[in-house]
């Protein structure tokens, strides 16, 4: 009879979407992204690598000028407010998606690298993470 532990699972890097829903609005050439974690124990991993930085290099084609995070731990969720993402706003923009609604789509494919003992939480399944193969990093 063997005493060796069963290894631990490897980390893995999978799309946001699988540890958090999100949902997103705008007032003028400002958006918000509001983030909720699927489940309690996601809460740090998500502080700790859903960062201000993090989301202004994910949004840089867009050019934000200012990214700021406000967290709501009691909730598990946090929000983001990105200033200049929008073109300058619905009346202004020329751009398909003025009033900003898809752009928590963009922020759920953030690659986050999530350690082998949580992948059980995660939402979905496994295969969806294939697009990730040569993702940025966050």
């Amino acid at each position: 009879m063997s005493s060796a532990k069963p290894a631990a699972a490897a980390a893995r890097r999978v799309p946001l979407y699988r540890l958090a829903h999100g949902r997103s609005g705008d007032k003028g050439d400002r958006s918000n992204i509001g983030l909720v974690a699927w489940h309690p124990a996601l809460w740090e991993l998500l502080v700790q690598q859903v960062t201000e930085l993090a989301v202004a290099l994910c949004f840089a084609p867009r050019q934000p000028t200012e990214v700021k995070r406000y967290l709501l731990p009691q909730l598990q969720a946090m929000n983001f407010v990105l200033d200049g993402v929008l073109d300058g706003g619905v009346n202004d923009a020329l751009n398909l998606d003025s009033h900003g609604k898809s752009l928590a789509y963009l922020l759920l494919d953030l690659p986050v690298l999530v350690p082998g003992h949580l992948l059980p939480l995660l939402a979905g399944p496994p295969e969806s993470d294939h697009h990730l193969a040569g993702a940025r990093q966050p």
